[in-house]
Formats: structure tokens, C-alpha cells, sequence
């Protein structure tokens, strides 16, 4: 059974399709000037979804015989063979590696891993030297450039958080990656998704994302939206939430990030939260490190074909999704060695035409590109947005004298790139009379000048 599958019958309706990478839902023109919002820094964004990661425990191994219980005749695996541990060198040296390589994205850690123990507590089988040393290495190093999300609480067994125990009942109505969330009300989920967020937070972790184990809310869309947006405001005071729920990992259906669900509050402050869509299957290792994966399915050996090629090529956010049992691949990295390749494939071919970001930053620069607005003034361009973003780049089509950004008293200019990919913060760049223009953005209204 495909514990994550994107089903277009049952949340094709919950879903708007996204704009096009380029469009602009709304745009502006000041005589006939005409604004365009771009991708950040004018590159298309890549990322990477690491799922069914914790601190030390190798979920594969001891959630299969909680799989295997209620599905007998599927999961029939020695999971004993498995690592019941993936060790934190492994995830030092991972982690390494694609700092080198600026590698981000997003790192689970399932607070009640399969069952076994809790993060901000103790993990019966370890001490409590090794769960510390474990949640500092994250803490520490993978939270530099990954954004750290909950896979729900266990990512098995449905727990009864009035008691914090799993319910004794081994069905699908009681797995958190089946059927228990299909029918929940957005005030059950949004209490299921605070019990799991909190219990990162008093692991010393920052959240305003989760993903969804397996099938969870894949019927539920709308309330899962609400429920993340509720608890991650509550909890962190995050204005944009984000979850990972669905993969789209071929066709031409758009894989944009979606706005699913927005507020007002009576001091007319946005939320929202952003639904990210992975745009490749799990072909590093699996989610139970058995079947090795192939390379050429992202980008072939010749760079010219591939879902990543097919996608980046397209100008939509590239996210790759993968297990962290698979890229362990029982102690052969067989899964990691395949990300290597993938990852020095793009260094190839798209050099400075991607960048790495982390699912946050682009929920942010998603939901920002939704609700920016632009307006035609004496000075030059108003622009209006209810978040502040990093690195909004837009196109305007004239020549720009001296360009600078107006928030406040004092004047931000910009200086000028010698190339359109060359792009960084408070930069612009011209060719033909277009320009580029790539800067912060702050919260609330702005002038552009210089046009």
C-alpha cells in the first residue's frame, strides 16, 4: 500500500490550482510599465523532504510489525534484519556533505517514534547521554538549513492524547497513517497536531511546518490546512504555517505550493498556510531500506531528462522527497550515494540557474507572491504586502535610474549585477530595458523608485 499518494479525485476540490511560476495575480503598471514577480533571486527553488527521521531510532524497523499487525498479508518482511538505529554519525556526515554542497529542505523528527520512547523525555534501549547528545546534534547542526517538522506523534498507532497512550485497537481506524484523520474536525486535528508539536517544542525545537505520515488527511485537506495553521500560530506565533502532504511525482499537473487556508483577525493581521507539494517519489531507498534507488529518475547521466529536469525546466519549485531508512539504506548508504549523484547532476547542469531553500522559505515566498500588490504612485511603485519576504524579485519592464526601496525614513538602493542570474538581495540588473530588481521586502507598504 502507497503510504503517501497523491489522489486527484478526492482533493482536487480542496485544492486551487496554483498560478503559473511567472504570473501575478495581480499586477500594476505606472503609465505602461508592467510588474511581474519572479522566482527569488530570479532562480527556480529546489528542495529536499527527508521523512520518518528522529533522533537514533530507525523507524522502519520498529514501525513494520505495527504495519504488519493490522496489514498482515502486505508487510511480511524481516524487520528484524533492520537496524533498529540509525546512528548520529550517520546523520553528521549527511549533514556535512550537503552543507558543503548548500543543500537544504526539511528534517522530520517523529516526536513518539513508532511507539518506542518520547524525544523530550527518554527512548527506553538508550540512555539519556545518548537522546541528548542526539536531539543536540539536530539542534545544533540540521536546523541550520533544515526546517525540523513532526510526522505526527508516532507515525504508527493513533495515540489518545487525553492519556498519551496508543489505542488498543490494531486497525486502519487506528493507524495515523490510514483512516482515524480522514473525518476529523479541524478542532481534533488542530489538538492531535499541538500534542505532537509541543512535545518538539519542549525538545528545544522551532516548528511552523508538520508532515503528514502516510495517508493521513489525504481526504481532509481543508481542516488539515486550519488545524496546522491553528497550532503552529498558537504555538510559535507563526503567521505562515506550512504541511507536506502530497507528491505529485509525474504528469503535468502543477507542483506550485498552494494557499489553503487564510485569516483576518479583528486587527486585520493575514495567517495562512501553505500547502508544499513534493514532486518525485522516494527512488533513493525506500521507507524501508530494501529497494534500491535510481539516480536517473531525478536527472539521467546525460542531464536531459528527469523528473527533476522536467519540473526545474518548467520554473516551479523542485522537491524531492526521500526516507531516512532509505537513505541509511542499512548502513550502505546506498540511498545517500544516490543523492550525491543527483545533487552534483543539478551542480552540472542548472549552476546558478536553482537554489537550495528550506520548505519555509518558500511557503513564505509563496504566500507573499498571493497577496503582494502593486500600485502606481508619484514616487513610483507602491507595493503592499502582509509578509515580509527575503529576496523578491520582479521584472519591470523600463530602464531604472539610481532604484532603491522606501520603507521607513531612509531609502535602501540597489546596487547593479552584471548578470540576470547574478542576482542577490538589494540588486538589479538590465538588459533590452528590462530590469530585474531583487531585494528584502518588509511587512506592510513599500515604495519602489528609480523607474
Amino acid at each position: 500500500m502507497n503510504r503517501r499518494q497523491f489522489i486527484r479525485n478526492s482533493t482536487g476540490a480542496a485544492m486551487a490550482v496554483s498560478p503559473a511560476i511567472n504570473t501575478l495575480g495581480a499586477s500594476s503598471q505606472k503609465g505602461k510599465v508592467k510588474v511581474e514577480v519572479l522566482n527569488p533571486q530570479n532562480r527556480v527553488p529546489v528542495s529536499m523532504i527527508i521523512d520518518d527521521s528522529t533522533a537514533l531510532v530507525n523507524l522502519a524497523h520498529f514501525g513494520i510489525p505495527q504495519f504488519a499487525e493490522v496489514f498482515p498479508d502486505q508487510y511480511q518482511q524481516d524487520w528484524r534484519k533492520l537496524p533498529r538505529e540509525i546512528p548520529d554519525a550517520f546523520v553528521a556526515e549527511f549533514i556535512e556533505w550537503c552543507d558543503l554542497h548548500g543543500v537544504k529542505g526539511k528534517y522530520s523528527m517523529v516526536p513518539y517514534p513508532a511507539c518506542t520512547g518520547w524525544l523530550h523525555r527518554n527512548i527506553p534501549g538508550w540512555s539519556a547521554a545518548e537522546l541528548k547528545s542526539s536531539l543536540d546534534l539536530v539542534r545544533n547542526e540540521v536546523t541550520k538549513n533544515w526546517d525540523i517538522h513532526p510526522e505526527m506523534i508516532s507515525h504508527t498507532r493513533v495515540i489518545d492524547i487525553r492519556t498519551g497512550l496508543p489505542f488498543p485497537y490494531a486497525t486502519p481506524d487506528y493507524m495515523e497513517n490510514w483512516e482515524w484523520s480522514q473525518e476529523r474536525s479541524r478542532d481534533e486535528l488542530s489538538g492531535y497536531i499541538h500534542y505532537a508539536l509541543n512535545i518538539l517544542k519542549e525538545a528545544g525545537f522551532y516548528c511552523d511546518g508538520v508532515t503528514t505520515p502516510g495517508g493521513f488527511c489525504h481526504r481532509n485537506i481543508p481542516n488539515l490546512a486550519a488545524a496546522t495553521h491553528d497550532a503552529v500560530k498558537d504555538l510559535f506565533k507563526a503567521n505562515i504555517s506550512h504541511f507536506f502532504r502530497d507528491v505529485i511525482s509525474e504528469g503535468d499537473a502543477s507542483v506550485a505550493p498552494v494557499v489553503v487556508h487564510e485569516e483576518n483577525t479583528n486587527s486585520n493581521e493575514l495567517s495562512c498556510s501553505v500547502h508544499i507539494i513534493g514532486c518525485t517519489d522516494d527512488w533513493f531507498g525506500g521507507w524501508d531500506g530494501l529497494v534500491r534507488g535510481d539516480a536517473d529518475k531525478f536527472i539521467t547521466h546525460d542531464l536531459g531528462k528527469g523528473r527533476m529536469v522536467d519540473i526545474i525546466d518548467r520554473g516551479e519549485p523542485a522537491i524531492m522527497v526521500c526516507h531516512w531508512p532509505g537513505i541509511y539504506f542499512n548502513g550502505e548508504k546506498a540511498g545517500f550515494n544516490i543523492f550525491k549523484t543527483v545533487v552534483d547532476r543539478l551542480e552540472q547542469k542548472y549552476a546558478d540557474s536553482i537554489q537550495w531553500l528550506k520548505l519555509s522559505e518558500i511557503a513564505r515566498y509563496w504566500a507573499a507572491k498571493k497577496y503582494i500588490s502593486f500600485k502606481p504612485v508619484d514616487e513610483g511603485i507602491e507595493i503592499y504586502s502582509p509578509f515580509a519576504v527575503d529576496d523578491l524579485t520582479i521584472r519591470i519592464d523600463k530602464k531604472l535610474t539610481k532604484p532603491s526601496i522606501l520603507h521607513g525614513a531612509d531609502p535602501v538602493y540597489l546596487s547593479e549585477s552584471s548578470a540576470a542570474n547574478g542576482l542577490k538581495s538589494n540588486t538589479y540588473f538590465i538588459n533590452k530595458g528590462i530590469a530585474l530588481a531583487c531585494f528584502h521586502l518588509p511587512k506592510g507598504k513599500s515604495i519602489f523608485r528609480g523607474i
